[in-house]
This record gives structure tokens, C-alpha cells and sequence, in this order.
């Protein structure tokens, strides 16, 4: 199936608290939500985030500078950065020496990856390495980034989509990249 999320805004707010209440509601009482979001603009508004996130333990806000970029839409200057949420549970600790990374972090944007929004893996590759978590989940897994990063440090994942077009991507990408790790 495929899922528009350009929906109306009370509407899409109510389905990402669902969604971050449910990842909440699995995760073990030391883990962690990393929440990316980038922010959204309907009928020339610009809408917050902190309707998404308000009430859930949000324990801290990193930056993601991205480097480079396009916009094509001249009523807006180019956005170079995106928020991404940690919302974690009482005993979520990070790993040994991630917390020398700081709260803004910079890295490129992905521009070889043919999903519309990718996340460069050096990116998802730190937000790994920063926990212990034996596990990762990915309910957005897109073109499969998470998983990429997932198996660069030895770590389970599973990824969720509901766009048959990005499972198919993620599955192939997740096949390469595993068959040049073996390589290794």
C-alpha cells in the first residue's frame, strides 16, 4: 500500500503522536526514540513540531546541519537544518564517549540514494553507535538507511514501510551493502 502524508495537519499530528506513542509504549525503559522531522509548510504556514512532541520525555534536541541543498520554492530561504528529538526512556544512557559529539551535527545530504527525502548514513550511522540499543527499529524505513547503518555496527533491525516502491529499494540497498561488507 501507499500512505500520503499530506494530510491535514490535526489529522497528521494525531497519527505521528500514534506512532510515537506505540514506539514508546515497545521500547525497553533504556532505550530511545531518535525523531527526525523535518518541518512542514501548508497554506503558507510554517507548523511546529512541539505539538507532536509535547508531552512525551523529550531529553534533548539535536541539530542535523545538512550541507548543501535545493529549494524551489522562492517565498522560503533555504532550509539547512533539520530537528531531530530524542525522546527517551528514565534509563537511557549513551554509549561511552558519544556524548563528546555535541548537539549540532553536520553532515551532507545523500544525493545518490533515489528516495525523495534520504538520510545520509554517516548520519544514522552516529545515532547508532551513540546507544547500546541491541535492536533498531525504523518504522519509516524509506529506502533502508536504518538498516544500513544497523548492520555497519553489528546491531539487529527491523524497518517498516508502507510503500511497496521503498521496500523494494531498501531490500536491494540492504543486499548490496551487506554484500560489500562481506567483502571487508
Amino acid at each position: 500500500g501507499e500512505y500520503d502524508d499530506a494530510m491535514p495537519y490535526d489529522k497528521y499530528v494525531e497519527w505521528q503522536r500514534e506512532c510515537l506513542s506505540e514506539m514508546l509504549r515497545i521500547i525497553p525503559e533504556n532505550g530511545a526514540i531518535f525523531y527526525n522531522h523535518k518541518w512542514r509548510v501548508q497554506g503558507g504556514r510554517l507548523q511546529d513540531r512541539q505539538d507532536i512532541v509535547a508531552g512525551f520525555p523529550v531529553r534533548q534536541i539535536l541539530i542535523w546541519r545538512r550541507k548543501g541543498g535545493l529549494n524551489f520554492n522562492p517565498g522560503y530561504f533555504l532550509p539547512t537544518y533539520e530537528v531531530i528529538y530524542v525522546i527517551a526512556k528514565p534509563k537511557f544512557r549513551l554509549a561511552p564517549k558519544a556524548n563528546a559529539h555535541g548537539d549540532i551535527w553536520e553532515f551532507s545530504q545523500d544525493m545518490n540514494n533515489p528516495h525523495p527525502a534520504p538520510f545520509p548514513v554517516d548520519l544514522i550511522d552516529r545515532i547508532v553507535s551513540s546507544t547500546t540499543a541491541k535492536t533498531v527499529l525504523d518504522p519509516f524505513m524509506g529506502s533502508g538507511t536504518t538498516a544500513i547503518a544497523a548492520i555497519n555496527h553489528k546491531r539487529d533491525y527491523v524497518g517498516i514501510d508502507l510503500w511497496q516502491e521503498y521496500c523494494d529499494m531498501a531490500e536491494n540497498r540492504i543486499k548490496e551493502h551487506t554484500a560489500q561488507v562481506k567483502l571487508f
